[in-house]
């Protein structure tokens, strides 16, 4: 079994409500019910897919939710998305029992956000679940191990059921099985999202652009969707975690790009499922962009399970200067550019060199890259 990186046991308090959110499939259950069997505390786990607790939570009824938790420890709850108005109920428990532990998940941001936001302010603590990291494998391979299964990564993703599959053949159905049923069934059953196909097309559009900046009115043209529709579906996406934004970074001089964004997938194997791409690396042209996506994603997993404070960017002029990652932290900058076939030495950007002096730029390469979402670079690896 795969150690994940967040431990339940240690974020769980009185008087608060943990949610964790994560995508389907990502291993939400499978950690609460692994932090259930052993936990110390008297605890009761229900469903949101029980139409009984829905109702119950939904009622708003004082009494009735009381009596839910009476005599427990903990409360759990799974899936708690599909639960209206979850957030009263949950603040009604926490306000009348003062030692009652409370853990649900989510695996829709936008829907549950939207239930617990007011009625949990400042008695909620939150924390995403990813697919499984690169920090969370270093406890079974070492960094040389990890590097010579790069392309498995590539190509098929980590969520945790594919990871594990034997095969090939397996990995691809279950990634299929995943987009179609599940990430896009949950995408889709969000209020006011109908236009399937048009979804999907806009998906498939982000999964060709990966590493690109992406033009909103592009993007309208293409899908026939007004702008405003393709912002709130990538907002959705996002959400729904399909998606990673990344904006631009500029200290508002004129020459510097600010209005676009670029889109990465939280996981590349969904990326390829979209686009329905297995091909191994030496037989496809999108390698730089699966390289790009794959290490900023994991950076960015790293990030947060390290409770790391970092904002993350790209850069460009308009005049096509650029770099693929910014990283600023307690107000200094580091640059960083992603090369799967790096064939010459990195040159930093003369625009970059003049507006940011001193600011190190750094090149990743299959050689370095673990290290680098690990935290380990050394400062001989600045270009």
């Amino acid at each position: 079994m795969i150690a994940r990186a967040i431990h339940i046991e240690k974020l769980i308090k009185p008087n608060k409500a943990l949610i964790l959110y994560g995508a389907r499939r990502v291993g939400k259950t499978t950690l609460l019910n692994d932090f259930l069997l052993h936990s110390k505390w008297k605890y009761r786990i229900d469903s949101g897919d029980n139409i009984r607790i829905q109702h119950l939570f939904a009622s708003q009824d004082f009494t009735t939710i009381q009596e839910y938790a009476e005599d427990y420890e903990l409360i759990a709850i799974d899936e708690a998305q599909q639960i209206k108005n979850i957030g009263m109920g949950l603040k009604i428990l926490i306000d009348n029992n003062p030692k009652l532990r409370i853990v649900v998940t989510g695996s829709s941001s936008f829907d549950l956000s939207q239930s617990v936001g007011e009625p949990l302010t400042g008695r909620k603590n939150i924390v995403v679940l990813y697919p499984i990291s690169l920090l969370e494998l270093r406890s079974m391979y070492n960094k040389q191990e990890l590097r010579e299964r790069t392309e498995q990564f590539l190509i098929y993703g980590l969520y945790p059921e594919i990871f594990t599959a034997q095969s090939k053949k397996e990995k691809t159905a279950l990634l299929r099985e995943l987009v179609d049923s599940y990430l896009l069934k949950d995408v889709l059953s969000i209020e006011k999202v109908k236009g399937s196909k048009q979804l999907f097309d806009l998906l498939k559009l982000l999964a060709f652009q990966i590493g690109s900046e992406v033009s909103l009115t592009e993007l309208a043209s293409q899908v026939r969707l007004d702008v405003k529709t393709i912002a709130r579906y990538l907002d959705i996406l996002e959400k729904g975690f399909v998606i990673k934004r990344i904006g631009a970074f500029s200290k508002n001089l004129r020459k510097e790009i600010t209005s676009k964004s670029k889109y990465y997938f939280q996981d590349v194997g969904v990326r390829n499922a979209v686009i329905s791409q297995f091909n191994a690396l030496e037989d496809r042209n999108d390698v730089g962009g699966l390289f790009e996506n794959f290490v900023i994603m994991e950076r960015l997993k790293t990030h947060a399970y390290l409770s790391r404070l970092v904002e993350s960017y790209f850069w460009r002029t308009y005049d096509g200067q650029e770099i693929d990652l910014i990283e600023e932290k307690d107000g200094k900058l580091s640059g960083y550019e992603i090369k799967w076939s790096a064939t010459r030495k990195l040159k930093i950007p003369k625009a970059w060199e003049t507006t940011y002096e001193k600011t190190p730029v750094h090149l990743l390469t299959q050689k370095n890259y673990i290290s680098f979402i690990f935290g380990e670079m050394r400062s001989s690896a600045s270009a």
